[in-house]
């Protein structure tokens, strides 16, 4: 609701949706599945909530109390990059989105770029969708 009006989120509005997400991805990959997610985690600590929960705990271990180790998710991080100007010609181009293309600099300014310390590859969107596609299942195998 908050982008829908042109507010930029903040770490109070992401962290609870983040840990749910980080719940959905244990739930689905310890019943097998193998799971692809598509969201703007821009900052490292985004990514590391997704992999370990908050503070490196899942909710639900903090629940239990049971289990002494973070329950974490392997996670291949694919990050998209792409120039603003490329980036906000397509926003514009979109009908119907929750985010406006007037937040898009919000999110250029939040964005912290994956390190050599985090699991991904970087893909320039500057690529068509094809080829986008078979580097991430090329890497995938």
């Amino acid at each position: 609701m908050k982008m829908g009006k042109g507010i930029p989120l903040n770490d109070q509005d992401r962290i609870p949706w983040l840990c749910n997400l980080h719940d959905i991805l244990l739930r689905d990959v310890a019943s097998g599945q193998h799971v692809v997610l598509a969201c703007s985690a821009l900052k490292k600590a985004y990514r590391d909530i997704l992999i370990r929960g908050k503070d490196g705990v899942s909710p639900k271990c903090d629940e239990t109390g049971k289990d002494k180790h973070p329950a974490e998710v392997k996670l291949l991080v694919v990050h998209l990059s792409g120039s603003f100007e490329v980036i906000s010609g397509r926003l514009l181009k979109r009908k119907g989105h929750f985010m406006p293309p007037e937040l898009l600099e919000s999110q250029f300014e939040t964005l912290e770029p994956p390190s050599a310390l985090e699991n991904f590859i970087q893909i320039s969107v500057d690529k068509n969708l094809s080829e986008i596609i078979a580097t991430i299942v090329e890497t995938l195998k």
